[in-house]
């Protein structure tokens, strides 16, 4: 990968608070115009991360550079020239759009003269025009967030930081934050996003799962879903599914005396059993189910999602851990 083309480099950052390690030796590198995104659940430390490579925090160990400048020696050089878009509103409810956006343009040092044309531009991309007079705490959840998103815009960042974006956005409100980061990244902007919502993942060029401060799975989402998956899943359509995820949960392997599936969980309508195997569970699978008055419409092994390659990676590293 030619070095002139990395955005952002992370290696071997550990961030530890007295006996709590909150990022354990993270790696990943993002390249100019990707979508990178970490996914992982709260407390994951994936804020930790994101607040290192702004130069907030200090790392107890390792070291990381974006848009080629040091997050320890060089902090405030990178963030003058990237966006930041945190998990709580930083917005000033008291204050207009407008107002808003024009003070954030005055921090990142936007030329007065130029504000009124970048805020006209902005506003319109997030879907903002005609609310300018407004004060932000009339302003619907999805609509703050969008401003929040425009605010870290002004001086035309090279890159882009967003953790949970869409945490608690309604998806129409959702749909146009990602397209506008569509747009951004195909205008050379390089982005990092963190969140917890898989189908977001799905948006990304590139994803890691981050758990318990590790990265344990890194890639694009279909790598993810065809290389990273140490199991196989089995999706089963079936009625009375609170007595199939009963039955499947407590069942047991014949010849193994082990637990039929590692994983049993609810996908929408249908059931995804996740296990080592799995095709030959099967027949034991409908067996069973049959026998608890559980009528199967269908039962297959298919190509899992990112939610099922989370869970089991997940359960991979609990199982390890113990």
């Amino acid at each position: 990968m030619n070095a002139n083309s990395i955005s952002l480099s992370a290696e071997n950052l550990i961030k530890q608070f007295d006996h709590f390690v909150a990022v354990d030796d993270v790696s990943f590198s993002v390249r100019r115009g990707e979508i990178y995104g970490l996914l992982g659940p709260n407390g994951a430390g994936k804020t930790t991360t994101i607040r290192m490579l702004l130069g907030l925090l200090a790392p107890t160990a390792g070291k990381g550079a974006v848009l080629g400048f040091d997050i320890v020696k060089q902090a405030e050089e990178i963030r003058a020239r990237v966006g930041y878009v945190s998990q709580k509103f930083a917005l000033y409810s008291d204050l207009t759009v407008a107002e808003n956006f024009d003070f954030y343009g005055g921090v990142y040092g936007v030329l007065r003269e130029r504000l009124p044309e970048r805020r006209a531009t902005i506003l319109q991309s997030v879907g903002l025009t005609g609310q300018e007079n407004e004060r932000v705490a009339s302003l619907a959840g999805g609509s703050r967030q969008r401003l929040a998103l425009a605010c870290a815009l002004p001086h035309e960042p090279e890159f882009l930081f967003l953790d949970e974006p869409t945490a608690g956005v309604d998806p129409i409100s959702r749909r146009t934050l990602w397209d506008l980061v569509y747009d951004l990244a195909a205008r050379g902007t390089s982005i990092l996003v963190t969140t917890h919502y898989m189908d977001e993942a799905e948006n990304c060029h590139r994803i890691a799962f981050i758990y318990r401060g590790k990265i344990v799975a890194e890639g694009s989402p279909n790598e993810m879903k065809t290389r990273q998956m140490p199991a196989q899943v089995v999706e089963i359509d079936c009625d009375k599914t609170d007595v199939a995820l009963t039955v499947l949960r407590q069942a047991q392997d014949k010849l193994s005396d082990a637990k039929l599936f590692d994983e049993v969980a609810l996908y929408g309508a249908l059931i995804h059993a996740i296990g080592a195997d799995a095709r030959e569970k099967i027949s034991r699978a409908r067996e069973i189910l049959q026998s608890n008055q559980v009528a199967v419409n269908s039962i297959e092994v298919i190509v899992p999602s990112l939610e099922d390659v989370f869970i089991a990676r997940l359960r991979n590293v609990d199982v390890n851990d113990k």
